[in-house]
């Protein structure tokens, strides 16, 4: 009996993934990981992506979990607004698991109040021309490159403590404490200030309690209309 193609490339997908998660899950602790490396590969770290691509070590589709263990450094970067709102949260929960105690989660996603700020100017439009070019800018923000769901300063530390952080700090492009974290960001840099950057880069660690509570309502509401037909 022959198995239909897809069931067939499924099952070699599933058997891929058991393959290389084996592999990962040997890999020493204190490692550095780099998610959703692309063609960007950074030396000294593990470099993974879905597809595969001259700089990736391991092919890991993020979305059947992480399979590392014990890491001293995970690094994402615009990465998270790729995923939708639950894939996103589920990554979160796996990179706080991958982590050793004192691991760091180091972010970066693109800022919605910026986003809206510069991108949307109600009451500002000096001719209809400039409302139209307005509704298409906010629609390509939330639409253009892939983009699922964009995150404001506190929904997102939100969602990270949601997931199992217990600090959440915010940083400037290229900075922070821990030395292998700094000057690792590439993605462009556009016009902002420290109050409002147009990216979030965050760093999260520590092993805290769930006090995300404000997401409740706010996600329950979100995920109703997102998931109707």
């Amino acid at each position: 009996m022959h198995l239909p193609t897809r069931t067939l490339r499924r099952a070699v997908r599933a058997w891929d993934r058991r393959r290389t998660a084996r592999r990962c899950s040997r890999l020493p602790a204190g490692a550095f990981l780099h998610v959703g490396c692309g063609n960007t590969r950074l030396p000294g770290w593990i470099n993974i992506d879905k597809f595969r691509t001259p700089a990736v070590d391991y092919v890991v589709d993020i979305r059947y979990g992480l399979p590392f263990q014990g890491l001293m450094y995970i690094y994402a970067e615009h990465f998270l607004e790729h995923l939708s709102y639950e894939e996103a949260t589920q990554f979160l929960a796996h990179c706080r698991q991958a982590l050793g105690t004192d691991g760091v989660l180091r972010l970066s996603t693109p800022n919605l109040d910026w986003v809206y700020a510069t991108q949307y100017h109600l009451d500002g439009w000096e001719s209809p021309a400039a409302a139209v070019r307005d509704c298409f800018w906010m629609n390509k923000a939330f639409r253009g490159w892939g983009h699922q769901f964009l995150y404001n300063s506190a929904t997102l530390t939100a969602v990270l403590q949601h997931a199992g952080f217990q600090s959440v700090t915010a940083h400037e492009y290229g900075e922070s404490n821990h030395e292998p974290l700094r000057n690792l960001e590439r993605h462009e840099r556009m016009h902002d200030d420290r109050q409002r950057p147009h990216v979030l880069i965050v760093e999260a660690t520590g092993i805290g309690t769930d006090a995300a509570s404000v997401l409740a309502a706010p996600t329950a509401d979100y995920l109703a209309a997102v998931r109707a037909r």
